[in-house]
């Protein structure tokens, strides 16, 4: 018999119905879990209980940060800025080579010792003067409810949002969802239907139209990470194909992150991707026509660089998290030629710059 869902872990669900059997389907993402009471879905936060979906990770969390815009990565969303950053727990992907999983893939909800309400994880963003809040850590799909909440909280005082996410996730909450982010991060973990089916054991297909959907049909700030795994998703020819679909289907101005891998979970047997690689992958990006390409998890200040696309100026230059240079205007033009530079930029202020800093929400259970 499955373990009971505690009642105080119940939080009425949206995106599901009834089936005839007397089980409840969740169609929040392409799963698409069957559940009898008791049960709960692939990312283990979301099940049934007394007849109804229920979330029971909503209001707590596995902690708070504060950290540079640049760390989600997000290069021309406010560079410079600070983001207050969260996440819950569990994942509706199963990622071999997860380099968060012990947040991701945690059964264990008492790992979620910080308790916060959406306003007052607002008030404590505005507190530390950060411009954004960042629903991140682990995907927010999984946590939809409370991050729309959060959402929604922000926006009534200002305050820009952020998600970090794998982008899997079906269309009526897709809209929904990247309706109320002001800038995400997708991971494209890959270009093939074998890289997804056998390392994470999602599809590929879904992840492509979240990312069609927010590049056309909203106003979301939209950037791409790919992690470069070597032997599984770092030929050429995957590199080759990922870039030429972004630059036809999304536009040359997408920003695309070459991220390093390091051995973790259950891929601790493979090698780190050597910095060569992701400096090969960004030269075939750049031939393929995109404008903004950068690398990840590896000290690169070339890779970290934003350049004007009409002029190459070096509008941006970075030091991992820090900005050593920024020559763009209030409206994000060069000051070489005027070009506008694609994104979402303001009053450069002094940078946050490399710093993390935790933050105590509320008394640990």
């Amino acid at each position: 018999m499955p373990e009971p869902i505690a009642s105080d872990q119940r939080h009425p669900a949206a995106y599901w119905h009834r089936l005839a059997d007397g089980r409840i389907q969740c169609d929040l993402c392409p799963r698409e879990c069957r559940l009898r009471d008791g049960q709960r879905g692939a990312c283990f936060v979301r099940g049934m209980a007394d007849g109804v979906m229920v979330l029971t990770t909503y209001g707590r969390s596995s902690g708070f940060c504060i950290d540079p815009i640049e760390k989600k990565p997000l290069h021309h969303f406010h560079p410079g800025s600070s983001v207050f950053s969260f996440g819950t727990a569990g994942c509706n992907l199963a990622c071999r080579f997860c380099q968060n999983w012990s947040i991701s893939k945690s059964r264990d909800m008492n790992r979620l010792m910080e308790q916060a309400s959406p306003e007052s994880i607002v008030r404590t963003a505005m507190s530390h003067c950060c411009m954004s809040v960042a629903f991140t850590y682990n995907d927010p799909v999984v946590f939809i409810e409370y991050a729309l909440d959060t959402a929604d909280a922000c926006h009534a005082l200002g305050i820009k949002t952020v998600a970090v996410t794998a982008g899997y996730i079906n269309a009526a909450p897709r809209r929904e969802f990247y309706d109320k982010m002001d800038a995400a991060n997708i991971d494209l973990k890959g270009f093939s239907d074998a890289f997804y089916t056998q390392l994470t054991g999602a599809r590929l297909q879904p992840v492509l139209d979240t990312l069609l959907h927010v590049r056309h049909a909203t106003d979301c700030w939209l950037e791409i990470t790919t992690l470069l795994i070597p032997g599984h998703n770092d030929s050429a020819k995957e590199i080759m194909a990922l870039c030429a679909w972004v630059a036809s289907e999304l536009g040359p101005d997408v920003p695309l992150h070459f991220s390093a891998f390091h051995p973790d979970w259950k891929m601790a047997d493979v090698p780190p991707t050597p910095p060569a690689t992701l400096t090969r992958a960004r030269q075939i990006a750049l031939d393929a026509g995109l404008h903004h390409v950068y690398t990840g998890n590896v000290h690169d200040i070339k890779g970290g660089t934003t350049y004007c696309p009409n002029c190459l100026h070096t509008v941006i230059v970075r030091d991992r998290y820090d900005i050593l240079r920024y020559d763009l205007t209030q409206d994000g033009s060069c000051t070489q030629c005027g070009a506008p530079v694609a994104g979402r930029f303001g009053t450069f202020a002094t940078p946050f710059g490399s710093r993390r800093i935790p933050v105590r929400m509320t008394t640990r259970r």
